[in-house]
């Protein structure tokens, strides 16, 4: 089981975007979406949607289901951290 992984954002600001030396701005104006929107992603503030997942994939950054999947396992990951109410099955165990 993973720990503690990193945000997708976090992935993106230092595995692509820092790299190649752009500006979140610039990022943002390729990617078509908001400077303000695109800081929050890369600052773990938002999550990386299924639209932005799909337009990373068209800039070449991985595939759209990469990015998704990575978004998953952090929010399962933190899903699982907290203490969840009492479950109960959902079907009996004699049928």
């Amino acid at each position: 089981m993973m720990h503690n992984p990193p945000h997708p954002g976090e992935v993106l600001k230092d595995e692509v975007i820092g790299p190649l030396g752009l500006s979140v701005k610039d990022a943002a104006d390729r990617l078509g979406m908001s400077r303000v929107a695109l800081s929050r992603v890369l600052n773990g503030k938002a999550a990386i949607s299924p639209d932005l997942a799909v337009r990373l994939e068209k800039a070449g950054t991985g595939t759209a289901r990469s990015w998704i999947v990575m978004q998953a396992n952090y929010d399962l990951w933190n899903a699982m951290q907290h203490e969840q109410p009492p479950i109960q099955a959902l079907q009996s165990a004699a049928r």
